[in-house]
């Protein structure tokens, strides 16, 4: 898992060295943790930050490949979480993102697995050519407890809405 992570976090910076854009970012993280077991649903919301660093490549005049990576801090839970969206523009300063996100948690339980796979999807706006705000939606698509006898599921989610930086 460790060489998985820091195999991810090389190609971002190497794609991030050749970039026509970097930038940092933060925001609040609204997440919510779902579990079912034996028929039972339970979710609990926990509000927390995320703070992180992208690039953008551009592609086209209206479509640009954004890799992040993010530390996203949430209660007892910190996930270090690199996203990899496509950005379609819109509209003038507008921008639909979607993507794959993946997470590794830095702090899981025992019985709890460490990788989060999950689908992002949201909306920018470029404020100026620096500044950007954003909202999106993370889909947490991985069953984060660990194979057991009870057929029992946990997944994450969340709503983050912030602010960036381009240099």
């Amino acid at each position: 898992m460790k060489k998985l992570f820091l195999g991810i976090v090389s190609i971002f910076f190497m794609v991030g060295v050749n970039a026509q854009t970097f930038g940092l970012k933060a925001g609040v993280d609204f997440a919510t943790a779902k579990a079912k077991f034996e028929g039972l649903t339970v979710s609990s919301d926990e509000t927390g930050f995320y703070i992180g660093a992208f690039t953008d490549l551009n592609v086209s005049e209206s479509f640009d490949v954004r890799a992040e990576v993010n530390y996203v801090s949430i209660e007892d839970l910190d996930q270090i979480q690199i996203p990899v969206l496509a950005n379609f523009g819109i509209a003038e300063g507008f921008g639909l993102l979607v993507g794959p996100s993946f997470g590794f948690l830095l702090d899981s339980e025992e019985g709890m697995k460490s990788f989060n796979f999950g689908v992002d999807f949201g909306l920018s706006y470029d404020i100026t050519e620096n500044f950007l705000i954003e909202a999106r939606y993370d889909l947490g698509l991985s069953n984060l407890a660990e194979d057991n006898e009870f057929d029992a599921s946990l997944k994450l989610s969340g709503i983050q809405v912030g602010i960036g930086y381009r240099f």
